[in-house]
């Protein structure tokens, strides 16, 4: 079994939880500012004794409203400042975070409620309420629902005024590592989601191993603005992270206006999903073809993935380090300032960038360290970083774990930020986890101890003829082209691969302006429109380069419609939700084969 491992340089003491950070920055640097949060359209500071103790008054409220230590509290909110003051309040009150996401459905809150125990629900908005009405009456455990834009901060607090300090320092004191701090519950895109019980162990071991591997992302004074839904490991992890180590943490879920609150907030790091960094490249590029200069931007992207390339093959030599000096000042700079100016880095995980993307962004200015995880592993475990990068590979193992790839393929991983089993699910847990190592359902290989993943076991196709085709690989390829917003690859138990493709809505009046056509020509009329089809066979073709011809996409499809968290065809992080969309559009595949 071909495996990797790294020497791990840090200890979680038994006694440890996330709380202590929280405790240690008020006691000694209490005025250091450790979040900001947006109030009237402008960024304000938040030290750290003013959040420690934001944090202890809503606790006391958890407590005062019957919260024992072990017991289960729920949180289904956007990205917010107030998330990170509940969870920290939760975990103050020694009780566990159940973290869901605001877009769940009913059904899915009515498993997890039910399935978590959970005794006080607070949701974010009225219409969560009203939207779950049915869900929480017929919780078996909920003793109570509050809502943080009624006052749910505001009532906590004011209950809490009898709970003495002493109760917080009892239970803190009664806290260890090895106890749960959260369950996060997987999509569920095939049966019931399970709960991933995540240890404050796990986080800190997660917190810790990564602040090595990411380098300059978390160190003290840098900032990052976290956007991403908090109900999602990924999000969660740079949360703890950033109190950790007095990264200064701001929040928004405002995806529309997310480059203006960039360009306010100026993060030293951004930490996102690839589909994100698609877009901030395809973004450019139309207004790049929109102002008429599609032609400079195209060789200015050139020469960054031709310079990024350089890096690992000797550096670059006069006349590239001349023509990046150029394209710098047309186009480079222009990219980092949309970003906000400060960008140093970024991290991404979730999903494979691809390794033009990489190379590109490395090019310009603003290296992307690919990471791997999953919420069984606290988010990432594998991971590139400063020091030692592979563009295209997701990375080494993080300090004190290790990777292996078994004889079918498939990622094996072991390491301190590992969970230690599903909630109340023996049976899941002894499937995951045999002898020590977590079977991740993923395909990989190692390259001199860097993981490249290749596929998932449960998305791998095996047509009629009996072969079998990875779908990620060329859906990532086709999804970079900037008119394509999502790509899925069909052909199991088919003769031939195939594809259904939906068009990017923002990038869609700018070409309908350079085509002349009528800006309110429908989505029905662009999915036959001859020169779309065209461009989007082009974008297949590069796909079709990096398999052979019997993986090949010989037909696809351009839909009238996108696929969308909202309809439940993608997950929050924007992953295809396979079978659901093979339901959904059971008819348009089997035409595909006619």
């Amino acid at each position: 079994m071909d495996q990797y491992s790294t020497p791990s340089n840090f200890t979680v003491d038994e006694k440890a939880t996330t709380v202590d950070a929280l405790l240690r920055h008020r006691a000694e640097t209490p005025h250091a500012t450790l979040l900001r949060k947006l109030s009237g359209g402008t960024w304000v500071d938040v030290d750290a004794k003013t959040f420690a103790d934001e944090v202890d008054a809503v606790a006391k409220g958890i407590i005062a409203s019957g919260i024992n230590p072990g017991d289960r509290v729920a949180l289904l909110s956007s990205t917010r400042y107030e998330w990170t003051v509940i969870d920290y309040a939760i975990w103050r009150a020694g009780a566990v975070t159940v973290a869901i996401y605001d877009t769940s459905s009913p059904d899915q809150v009515q498993w997890i409620l039910e399935d978590s125990g959970t005794k006080l629900l607070i949701l974010e908005l009225a219409k969560h309420r009203a939207h779950h009405q049915e869900v929480i009456a017929g919780a078996p455990a909920l003793n109570e629902t509050l809502v943080i834009d009624e006052g749910a901060i505001a009532t906590l607090t004011e209950r809490g005024a009898i709970v003495d300090d002493a109760e917080l320092d009892t239970r803190h004191t009664n806290a260890v590592a090895s106890d749960a701090a959260t369950l996060i519950y997987t999509s569920g895109t095939t049966g019931r989601p399970k709960g991933v019980a995540l240890t404050h162990a796990n986080l800190l071991s997660e917190s810790a191993a990564c602040a090595q591997a990411v380098g300059p992302g978390l160190v003290e004074g840098n900032t990052t603005l976290l956007f991403l839904p908090l109900a999602h490991v990924f999000a969660r992890a740079i949360e703890v992270g950033c109190i950790e180590n007095k990264v200064i943490l701001g929040h928004t879920s405002d995806i529309p206006n997310l480059v203006a609150h960039l360009d306010k907030f100026k993060p030293h790091y951004v930490l996102s999903v690839p589909r994100v960094f698609e877009k901030v490249y395809n973004s450019a590029k139309q207004k790049a073809y929109d102002g008429g200069k599609g032609g400079i931007f195209e060789k200015a992207s050139a020469a960054a993935v031709e310079y990024s390339k350089s890096l690992d093959a000797g550096g670059p030599g006069l006349l590239l380090k001349l023509k990046h000096a150029l394209f710098d000042k047309l186009v480079y700079g222009k990219l980092r300032a949309a970003l906000g100016g400060n960008c140093i880095g970024a991290v991404s995980g979730g999903a494979p960038l691809g390794d033009r993307l990489g190379h590109f962004f490395r090019g310009v200015g603003i290296p992307v360290y690919e990471a791997y995880g999953l919420t069984e592993t606290s988010a990432g475990i594998i991971a590139n970083s400063a020091a030692d990068q592979h563009v295209g590979s997701v990375g080494r193992p993080v300090p004190g774990s290790a990777v292996a790839i078994a004889a079918d393929g498939e990622i094996l991983l072991k390491g301190p930020m590992v969970f230690g089993g599903y909630w109340q699910n023996d049976k899941a847990t002894s499937e995951s986890i045999i002898d020590g190592w977590f079977h991740t359902g993923d395909i990989g290989k190692l390259v001199d101890g860097f993981l490249y993943i290749t596929g998932r076991k449960k998305e791998i196709i095996v047509t009629a003829a009996g072969k079998n085709v990875s779908p990620a690989q060329l859906e990532d390829t086709i999804r970079a082209h900037p008119l394509v917003s999502q790509c899925l690859v069909v052909g199991d138990k088919k003769p031939f691969i195939a594809a259904l493709i939906t068009l990017d809505q923002e990038v869609i009046p700018g070409w309908l302006e350079r085509h002349n056509l009528a800006a309110d020509t429908p989505l029905s009329a662009l999915a036959t429109n001859e020169k779309i089809l065209a461009e989007l066979q082009e974008a297949v073709d590069s796909a079709n380069k990096s398999v052979s011809k019997a993986e090949a996409i010989k037909k696809f499809s351009v839909l009238d419609t996108d696929f969308t968290i909202e309809t439940g065809e993608l997950t929050p992080t924007l992953k295809l939700k396979r079978n659901i969309i093979h339901d959904s559009y059971k008819v348009a595949i089997a035409d595909l084969y006619t």
